[in-house]
């Protein structure tokens, strides 16, 4: 699929600059949100694209019905992983 969305096909439709800015950043944050989901970016990395804070993007990903843990985990992996981090931890304090 391909969407092209052009200044003249914006400007045949008549609708205000306003709207338009605000559907436009609407489009961009559906996108950017889309491959944070898909595991393409990093919050961060998302963050950077759309101007705002990690915390925002927490918050948008809320918004969007978007998980911020990894749910393609099973409880094992899980326990290995906060298992990892306590050990990390322990050694920092050593």
């Amino acid at each position: 699929m391909h969407l092209e969305i052009t200044d003249d096909f914006l400007n045949r439709l008549q609708i205000s600059e306003n709207l338009q800015a605000k559907a436009l950043k609407k489009a961009k944050e559906g996108y950017v949100i889309a491959l944070l989901e898909a595991g393409e970016i990093s919050s961060g990395r998302a963050g950077k694209i759309l101007g705002v804070s990690r915390l925002d993007i927490l918050e948008m990903m809320g918004k969007w019905g978007i998980s911020v843990f990894d749910d393609s985990q099973d409880l094992e992996e899980l326990k290995q992983e906060v298992e990892q981090a306590e050990s990390i931890l322990a050694h920092q304090d050593s």
